[in-house]
């Protein structure tokens, strides 16, 4: 198995998307990046042996890989691999006792679980799981000469942004290295598109977690920047692997075998955050493209015009609603100075304020991947709908500073600090 860069090109040299420019401009073509990676890569570098991520001169410390999952077979094989491979790691898992509210911690390695402790936290969240219990841990087997890795397994369905977040700022004996996402390619579509959501597929991580299994893995998907999609032998695979093409960067790192995973990738260097914020960032947010075979297709979707509010709530369904991953950024004319964030899987869409957007006016942006064809047309309608039309937006913003605020029960209260 290889892991490979992204060259997004179908075998014709085209790519997805319909519609133009406004309201709809089809995916660019990308130049192939044609590095490969594999299972012969480098080596991860030893405590013992130079100074490979250290402090001040310090001896070098302990590296830590996030490996996010909403499957704990798949995440358990990526792990048992890994900790097969590399002598001296170990997995520190963190999974939900759900009758008591709590969590368990397990500390396992290549021979079998060394420690397990159920956990009473102040907060069922997870910045303070990691925060309360991992960083103590993380810190405990950094003081453990015979640990040389760390594989941390955080509770299924829980955002990597949130956990390498919280543990930044606590790195002194160990380091973040890596983040991976595994998923499984034949059940990828159905995962990251349908409407199910954690509660019904029993990895919530709190009672109030209400949100569906797309929208969960996206997350883990888009800011990870090594993809596991396990590729097994069948049509499903490989129209759920085109899938999750259109929604991988070209920065992100794709393995289809989780078996033959090069440990250095997770282990061998420093975890790039930025990267990862800036790929799951709506002011940033880009069209990938990919392979169609399949009929996976992807609109980028923009306008430099607002959405009018009251067309917006009406086109919603349609414009957000189905077997779509949807995503970017959009603002409201009475709202000039604020840019929202559009957040679309599974059926659901999540919208709220993000940021404030300085001098300059917002400008609206959508990426939107589906997999049946007729979406597309009804995605591009219902976006051109929800636009402020070229007349309405000729008179200016003026005569929208005294409309009643149809938008604050998600967007708050108008002129309140993002």
């Amino acid at each position: 198995m290889t892991g490979s860069q992204k060259d997004g090109r179908r075998a014709d040299g085209s790519r997805a998307g319909t519609g133009p420019n406004e309201g709809g401009r089809t995916d660019g073509e990308r130049a192939e990046a044609g590095r490969e990676v594999g299972t012969s890569g480098r080596e991860i570098p030893q405590r013992s042996a130079g100074p490979a991520h250290s402090r001040d001169g310090a001896a070098p410390t302990l590296p830590v890989a996030v490996v996010t999952a909403i499957d704990p077979v798949l995440r358990g094989e990526l792990v048992a691999s890994l900790l097969l491979d590399v002598p001296g790691a170990v997995e520190l898992r963190y999974t939900v006792v759900t009758e008591a509210g709590s969590l368990r911690r397990l500390i396992v390695s290549a021979a079998g679980v060394i420690e397990e402790q159920e956990v009473e936290l102040d907060h069922p969240c997870v910045s303070c799981a990691m925060r309360e219990d991992a960083v103590p841990a993380l810190d405990r087997l950094a003081g453990d000469p015979r640990i040389q890795a760390v594989l941390l397994s955080p509770p299924l369905s829980a955002e990597p942004e949130i956990v390498v977040g919280t543990l930044l700022a606590h790195q002194r004996r160990w380091h973040l290295s890596g983040a991976a996402v595994v998923l499984a390619a034949a059940s990828a579509r159905e995962d990251l598109l349908g409407d199910e959501t954690l509660a019904e597929r029993g990895v919530t991580w709190a009672l109030e977690d209400h949100r569906s299994v797309g929208e969960a893995l996206a997350a883990q998907l888009e800011y990870s920047p090594l993809v596991v999609a396990d590729l097994a032998p069948s049509a499903e695979a490989e129209a759920g692997l085109e899938l999750v093409e259109h929604l991988r960067a070209a920065d992100q790192l794709l393995a289809t075998d989780p078996y033959a995973v090069d440990p250095a990738l997770l282990l061998g260097g420093l975890l790039g955050h930025a990267a990862g914020l800036r790929r799951r960032d709506p002011r940033s947010v880009e069209s990938h493209g990919g392979p169609t075979a399949h009929g996976t297709w992807t609109l980028d979707l923009s306008s430099e015009r607002p959405f009018h509010p009251e067309r917006l709530l009406e086109h919603i369904e349609a414009l957000g609603g189905g077997a779509l991953r949807s995503r970017g950024r959009f603002w409201v004319p009475d709202r000039p100075g604020t840019i929202a964030r559009w957040d679309g899987a599974g059926g659901q869409v999540s919208v709220g304020a993000h940021a404030d957007s300085g001098r300059d006016l917002p400008t609206t942006r959508l990426v939107v991947t589906g997999v049946v064809a007729a979406d597309a047309d009804r995605v591009h309608r219902a976006f051109v709908r929800s636009l402020v039309t070229p007349e309405e937006w000729a008179r200016g913003l003026a005569p929208w500073m005294d409309r009643e605020d149809l938008l604050a029960p998600w967007l708050g209260e108008r002129g309140a600090r993002v």
